[in-house]
């Protein structure tokens, strides 16, 4: 069996933890932050899945690619603008937060 390298298992733990938050939308948030961040976690998993194997995966390049992402569907009006920068804020509130607990 492999071991992951020690920047694989610190990727898989911030994925971990953002995904532990948007599944904690459920306990507290609202019709419209559940619809948000049910939203963003679609993204999340798709994009951070295949990066886990990546021994380079880290947050920078997660943060690229789900913006990648949403600006593909954005573009194919999947949402109005409203929610896409309900949704754009947090992925950045997310973010900022795991790149606090480093």
């Amino acid at each position: 069996m492999l071991q992951n390298s020690p920047n694989i298992a610190a990727f898989e733990a911030h994925v971990l933890a953002i995904e532990a938050d948007l599944d904690g939308v459920v306990d507290t948030g609202t019709d419209d932050d559940l619809f948000i961040a049910s939203y963003l976690q679609g993204h999340v998993a798709v994009v951070a899945k295949p990066m886990e194997v990546q021994p380079d995966a880290n947050l920078i390049k997660l943060d690229q690619a789900i913006m990648r992402s949403l600006e593909e569907a954005f573009d194919n009006n999947e949402l109005d603008v409203v929610d896409q920068e309900k949704v754009i804020a947090l992925w950045q509130s997310l973010l900022s937060k795991r790149q606090l607990n480093k």
